[in-house]
């Protein structure tokens, strides 16, 4: 019996690190920008110390040297899996019964690559929980993690049209309640983007402190979900008036339904590169005098404030109205 419960316990251990997951790539209006502005985190375990600054971008392994472009009132899509690097869809995103909501953040910051966290953050968006007419407990009923595994681990999240241009950090965040009937049970993963918002308006959301925007004690926070539910509070504040919602349990729909590795358009990011001579005028030029752009960077677009003049050899194509690139 002793040996059995060892194994039955290490088999546990093991199917609960194998259900651990991060927030990975992202889409923007149906573009597969990969991995290329995701802060990715050093491991696929959750963050368990909610008073810790890890608490806004995970412990990052990666920090791209890249922004992605995304336009006010466009959608991005997060994308979560279990390993680094995998994609696929015959996995669930979050596995082992990691139930739970999920909540898109932004932050406005001065500039993307380098900026910390410490900023205020406001919500865009939630997908938490809805009751199941045919469940009798909380695991049975609709979860924001569980739409994530029905659509491949994809999320659309709406950017609302009202919010200043300008570099932002958007912060994708998945909370599995499965062991949080004690306190501090309740395990949030959460990965980073670096992006920068064009055609924006002049909104000034109100904001929190991450951490700080939920404690071990609130009721979305600390709770069993192995017993009946008649209702859930999802963690944080309230979503911003410009922001959206997901009914948990609802389709797949939009990038979430229609995006798919390899047959939807992708992109490739290359960071600006400022000549050290400065030369005047060059036709068509935008940016500070005698920057260049090197090939598959980003040249122009609307609301962009960057380098227009492309490295010798490529020319300005362009992409769509907020996106155009050096090739």
């Amino acid at each position: 019996m002793k040996s059995f419960t060892a194994t039955a316990l290490a088999a546990l251990l093991a199917q609960q690190a194998a259900a651990h997951s991060t927030f990975q790539q992202l889409w923007v209006d149906g573009t597969d920008f990969g991995s290329q502005c995701a802060r990715l985190p050093q491991s696929n375990s959750p963050i368990t110390n909610y008073n810790s600054n890890d608490m806004r971008c995970n412990i990052i392994g990666t920090r791209p040297q890249v922004k992605c472009p995304v336009r006010a009132g466009g959608t991005v899509t997060v994308e979560m899996h279990a390993q680094n690097g995998d994609r696929s869809c015959s996995q669930e995103a979050i596995g082992g019964a990691h139930h739970g909501p999920v909540s898109v953040y932004l932050t406005k910051v001065s500039d993307a690559l380098t900026a910390d966290g410490s900023t205020g953050w406001f919500k865009i968006f939630d997908d938490g929980w809805r009751k199941n007419p045919s469940g009798r407990v909380g695991d049975d009923d609709f979860w924001g993690t569980k739409d994530l595994n029905s659509c491949c681990g994809k999320m659309d999240v709406k950017i609302p049209s009202d919010i200043p241009s300008g570099d932002y950090l958007l912060r994708a965040e998945a909370i599995a309640l499965h062991a949080a009937g004690g306190a501090g049970g309740a395990q949030p993963y959460m990965t980073c983007y670096q992006i920068t918002v064009s055609g924006g308006g002049n909104a000034s959301p109100p904001t929190v402190s991450i951490p700080g925007h939920f404690k071990a004690s609130d009721p979305g926070v600390q709770v069993n979900i192995h017993g009946a539910m008649t209702n859930y509070v999802i963690p944080g504040p309230a979503v911003y008036a410009g922001g959206s919602t997901k009914v948990a349990g609802s389709a797949c729909s939009g990038c979430e339904a229609t995006c798919a590795v390899g047959s939807s358009p992708t992109t490739t990011i290359a960071p600006p590169v400022s000549t050290s001579t400065p030369t005047p005028g060059a036709p068509g030029g935008g940016g500070p005098v005698g920057c260049t752009v090197q090939r598959y960077g980003q040249c122009g677009g609307q609301g962009y404030t960057g380098c227009t003049t492309c490295a010798a050899g490529s020319t300005c194509n362009t992409t769509n109205q907020w996106y155009h690139q050096c090739v």
